[in-house]
């Protein structure tokens, strides 16, 4: 893939989006990895063509890289790029399961909270599974 293409497998990066900018770019990384639309030493755009193509700044691009990186999902090699890390869709998959059980747990005491019983929250999340199949 080239990394030019990167820019198609994100969703619209917005100001009016949920999210900072680079968080958004984060996730939509993220989430390329995680379903193996970017494979393991995959190119990345540079931080300026990225910018260039999202029409952010090149901070922002460099913030989104930079804890990618931190994360062990992207690297980066001097004078030749950044890159998608071997383990990044493993790692990546593994940062979104973490969320998942973080948003669980707060929806779960909101439930308890509206004094929803354990078969009611079961049901309501199985209905919005439901709903969220593509």
């Amino acid at each position: 893939m080239q990394p030019a293409s990167i820019k198609l497998l994100l969703p619209a990066i917005s100001p009016a989006a949920p999210g900072r900018l680079y968080e958004q770019i984060i996730a939509g990384l993220k989430r390329a990895i995680s379903e193996g639309k970017l494979a393991p030493d995959s190119a990345l755009p540079s931080f300026r063509q990225l910018a260039e193509d999202l029409l952010v700044s090149v901070i922002t691009v460099k913030r989104a890289y930079e804890e990618l990186e931190r994360e062990g999902i992207i690297y980066r090699r001097q004078g030749l790029g950044t890159f998608v890390a071997a383990g990044g869709q493993d790692r990546s998959r593994e940062v979104k399961l973490d969320h998942a059980r973080e948003l669980l747990a707060a929806a779960a005491q909101e439930a308890r909270e509206a004094g929803m019983t354990p078969a009611e929250v079961s049901r309501l999340f199985l209905e919005t599974l439901t709903d969220q199949q593509p």
